[in-house]
């Protein structure tokens, strides 16, 4: 009995790149040879009559206008494969698995628009086969924008936010590239809304507030993604992340016009305040709002939240809670009704002391919770970070995927 020993043929050139012909009706595939040393001889019917053996992939993108946002699908003539390497034009590389019967290849991540990929295939008897092709470029790109910022320490109520350049009609194939880890495990769920600025924005929050000291993970692993419609294609993966930091509720009591600052559950600062004039569009809003910016300093006027001429001030230890133009700030103009009554233009005020004290020790992603009955109504999903003003299955529904 002879036994099958395998070699190899220096003096054989390596093999060339096969270049793919442009898809028509379905995907053409294109057969390319994967060259196996044996030590059969020419004789036999699968050999090329230099000792190799011949088999063939087919190869379901081709061409160099090949269609974006589809999985690398590579198939094995006969045999088994072993391993299938596919590589874009910037290094990266998709990952996949070989079936079970070991024919065929699919990628885990789809080909991105505008992008030369190489694929390499491996078969059992150490044959390979490479080929290339070309996805068409996109003609519009979706970008998108992040917060909270990459890094930062952030308060137990910072949901994890997204805001789209354009519109996004294939949510649920976007939101199936958003994978949240966190350091302890904390579950939660993606509520879409229409952002405050009119244009389409997801939300991650957990069921209740954050713990201290989660550190939260953000991969959008978008590339290659359609938005739909008019939206465009996403053509680069983000990745950020953010820390949880200390324990902090802002209870406001309208009726008392109170303002206290909790730390894990321990009252820290208790002042006095006036809030939003009741019994129309100077009242407060009510419910939960996520502290979303210290601005310190800002020129407030009437006339940009819908009020006319009503003010003009320079403000200090401005704390925006909404999108609308709710703040907590100093407000010593109102210093007669600190305590006793709510006669502002819809915002917290303090004195100059309390508001510098309060501004010292809240922390963007703070909660604010707002109750009493001078208020105009519930702070919205959109009018900043309303999210929490949602019951848990509320929020749930929000979901795409739900």
């Amino acid at each position: 009995m002879s036994r099958t020993r395998v070699h190899t043929h220096p003096s054989a050139p390596p093999p060339r790149p096969a270049r793919f012909a442009a898809a028509t009706a379905g995907a053409v595939a294109l057969a390319v040879a994967l060259a196996g040393c044996s030590g059969t001889g020419p004789e036999d019917p699968g050999a090329d009559g230099k000792g190799r053996s011949r088999t063939s992939i087919t190869v379901n993108l081709t061409g160099r206008q090949a269609k974006a946002g589809e999985p690398v699908r590579v198939t094995l003539e006969s045999g088994r494969l072993r391993q299938v390497t596919v590589t874009g034009s910037g290094g990266e590389k998709l990952d996949g698995e070989v079936s079970a019967d070991g024919r065929s290849w699919t990628s885990s991540r789809v080909a991105a628009p505008g992008t030369a990929y190489a694929v390499e295939a491996r078969d059992d008897g150490d044959g390979t086969a490479r080929a290339e092709f070309t996805t068409a470029a996109a003609e519009k790109v979706n970008k998108l924008a992040l917060a909270p910022g990459k890094n930062s320490t952030v308060g137990v109520a910072q949901p994890m936010s997204i805001v789209f350049d354009h519109p996004v009609e294939n949510k649920a194939a976007v939101e199936r590239q958003l994978r949240v880890t966190t350091s302890d495990g904390t579950r939660g769920s993606w509520g879409w809304m229409r952002d405050w600025s009119g244009k389409d924005r997801v939300d991650w929050r957990p069921r209740e507030y954050w713990k201290p000291g989660t550190k939260v993970t953000l991969d959008a692993r978008l590339n290659g993604v359609d938005s739909g419609g008019d939206g465009g294609w996403f053509v680069r993966d983000y990745r950020t992340g953010f820390t949880v930091g200390r324990q902090q509720v802002v209870k406001v009591d309208l009726d008392t016009h109170r303002l206290k600052l909790y730390r894990d559950g321990v009252p820290v600062k208790d002042v006095p305040v006036s809030a939003g004039t009741p019994g129309g569009e100077k009242a407060s809003w009510r419910g939960t709002a996520v502290l979303m910016a210290k601005e310190g300093t800002i020129n407030m006027r009437s006339e940009t939240v819908g009020l006319g001429d009503a003010y003009d001030k320079m403000v200090d230890y401005s704390m925006r809670l909404t999108w609308s133009g709710m703040y907590a700030h100093a407000a010593p103009w109102n210093a007669a009704h600190f305590g006793s009554a709510n006669r502002s233009s819809g915002c917290v005020g303090m004195s100059d002391a309390d508001a510098s004290a309060v501004y010292a020790e809240v922390r963007v992603g703070d909660p604010f919770e707002i109750t009493g009955g001078d208020a105009k109504g519930t702070v919205a999903v959109n009018n900043g970070y309303g999210a929490w003003n949602l019951d848990w299955a509320e929020w749930q529904a929000k979901s795409a995927l739900r």
